[in-house]
């Protein structure tokens, strides 16, 4: 059933998911927030354990309106997430820095999503596998299937957490330098200085085997690229455009 606000394109909205500040600059609809998502693959995922709140940067990924990250069985955000707790999910892309006229409007240029829902742990054999599976060749398309299988420990000592997205809201920036209409009067310098995450040169493993070359599946990691494009193409590779 949709809920108010919500559309088969975008997410619920309510006060818990609204962009409040500038709220010009929100976007519901799921086709940018999952573009942002897909683009990325280090989160930070705040919850609360006893009243205390925390933040913990993982890696993660998603699956149609799902977000799933891992870590090991022993660390407190997992051990706490264990039977469902109330989580918030989060990505930025910095894109430029804003020198401006005046400190009060020197900014940045960026793309930010916030995903909520109720994370839970993993515990189904059959699932907990294709998300281990997943959590390698969402990136790296296709390359589980030419390593070394996980060992039962290794395994048991990797927990996988999955969350529903029941609400989520982007935040975009990209107006560069606003300054103040007689401010642009004044003889100050003002700029904006882009920012991008840009792959460097592969460095192979100085243990190789000898014969032992790069795979073509990594095409897509090549020098030059920007991580995001990488990171969005490998997400469709993997899925097809799920």
């Amino acid at each position: 059933m949709i809920t108010e606000g919500e559309t088969t394109t975008s997410y619920p909205l309510s006060p818990r998911n609204r962009v409040k500040r500038l709220h010009e600059r929100g976007s519901y609809d799921k086709a940018t927030i999952h573009g942002l998502l897909d683009a990325s693959m280090l989160c930070h995922v705040s919850y609360v354990v006893d009243g205390q709140p925390y933040c913990t940067p993982t890696f993660f990924w998603r699956e149609e309106n799902n977000l799933y990250w891992h870590g090991s069985s022993a660390s407190r955000m997992l051990r706490n997430q264990s039977d469902g707790q109330r989580a918030c999910l989060t990505v930025a892309h910095l894109d430029s820095l804003v020198l401006a006229r005046c400190g009060f409007n020197h900014s940045a240029d960026y793309r930010a999503v916030m995903a909520f829902g109720t994370a839970y742990l993993v515990t189904d054999a059959a699932e907990k596998e294709r998300a281990l599976v997943a959590m390698v060749d969402r990136f790296f398309p296709d390359r589980t299937a030419t390593l070394r299988q996980s060992t039962v420990q290794e395994i048991k000592a990797t927990s996988v957490i999955a969350m529903e997205i029941e609400q989520a809201s982007a935040k975009i920036r990209s107006k560069g330098v606003a300054d103040d209409d007689e401010d642009y009067e004044l003889p100050i310098y003002a700029e904006r200085i882009p920012v991008r995450t840009v792959l460097g040169a592969p460095e192979p493993c100085p243990r190789l085997l000898d014969g032992v070359e790069r795979p073509a599946s990594l095409r897509g990691y090549s020098e030059g690229r920007l991580l995001e494009d990488a990171l969005r193409d490998a997400h469709f590779a993997h899925y097809a455009g799920g």
